[in-house]
């Protein structure tokens, strides 16, 4: 189960908004095949863990135990049902890391395997199962993205100068690892501050892999149209308190200047299949996520050598508890959770 982890980790970044699953297929302790669903839209784990087989090996795969790390899909979306693949290879045991929680399946799968027959074992390391996709059942279960906090702050607890000259925080290879993070969400948030003071791209250009949705709040849409938000580079969500208009690159997503801004946000992305949220800033943008308590992993990078002059205090967490921590360089990275 641990090597289905593994497998599943490869699709980070590719198959939102479907899990990320790995799947191992085993004859007498020998892994006789192995895959992961690599691309959404395309084959599913156990697909490509069968087409794994080598053709001497075929005629064991109905003598094989497969282990998945996520419950087979059992109605047809953009594939066919897993489950239906596995009957009909005949395989004769499954084991399962954890069920699925997403209506189309939600025991629909391991039913259809118990009922021609199959051996089933479930769960096997749910809660590191349930972990892999923390943000797929979030999404479900919740029915709101999976919200990452993001910031950069010097040895003092600044993130930028009082006088919005720009405060470069990170070393390169942090500022890398960010660009990483920013591939493996489905979108990145800032404020209108931050849009108007740093004009970033929210774009993924140190790391392989997609560039997330962008999302910006500009409630009177005063932000001048030379932003780097508004090249049309990638698909961009404006919220604002005016208007409601999709102009392809640019979706104007109107939300009520009368309701608490962060429900409104979640709900409209849950409403547009939006997974997960890497919350960029600024430190009041960050502040509202904390101070709602909508919120599920920070993380925190700190230049331990640099002090700043008085200027912009960095957010303050509360209901957190520190999950780890490492050292890049002057960098130290502080991942915390939710509690």
């Amino acid at each position: 189960m641990h090597r289905c982890f593994q497998l599943a980790l490869l699709g980070a970044g590719h198959v939102a908004p479907n899990p990320m699953v790995g799947a191992v297929l085993v004859y007498n302790d020998r892994i006789i095949g192995e895959g992961y669903h690599q691309q959404y839209g395309q084959a599913h784990a156990e697909v490509n863990c069968i087409n794994s087989v080598q053709p001497a090996d075929q005629h064991l795969v109905e003598k094989s135990t497969m282990y998945v790390s996520l419950e087979p899909c059992a109605h047809f979306g953009k594939t066919p049902p897993c489950a239906d693949l596995i009957i009909k290879r005949k395989i004769p045991s499954v084991v399962i890391g954890c069920s699925d929680s997403f209506k189309e399946v939600a025991g629909k799968g391991i039913q259809k395997l118990l009922d021609a027959g199959v051996n089933v074992t479930i769960p096997i390391l749910e809660q590191d199962a349930i972990e892999l996709n923390r943000r797929f059942f979030t999404y479900h279960n919740q029915h709101r993205p999976y919200i990452i906090l993001k910031w950069a702050q010097t040895a003092n607890r600044q993130i930028g100068n009082s006088d919005n000259s720009r405060l470069m925080i990170t070393n390169e290879l942090t500022n890398r690892k960010g660009h990483q993070w920013r591939s493996q969400e489905a979108s990145i948030l800032v404020g209108t501050n931050t849009a108007l003071k740093d004009d970033p791209s929210l774009t993924n250009r140190l790391w392989t892999g997609t560039s997330p949705l962008r999302l910006v709040i500009d409630t009177g849409l005063k932000l001048p149209p030379h932003l780097h938000l508004f090249d049309g580079a990638q698909k961009t969500i404006i919220f604002n308190f005016i208007e409601q208009a999709d102009k392809g690159a640019l979706l104007y997503q109107k939300i009520s200047a009368g309701e608490a801004l962060v429900p409104q946000l979640l709900s409209a992305l849950y409403q547009l299949q939006v997974q997960s949220v890497l919350v960029e800033g600024g430190a009041k943008m960050l502040q509202s996520f904390i101070g709602a308590d909508y919120w599920d992993e920070a993380r925190v990078i700190t230049n331990t050598e640099l002090l700043s002059a008085e200027g912009i205090a960095a957010p303050v967490l509360v209901n957190a508890t520190l999950a780890s921590e490492e050292r890049v360089g002057t960098d130290t990275i502080q991942y915390f959770k939710h509690h």
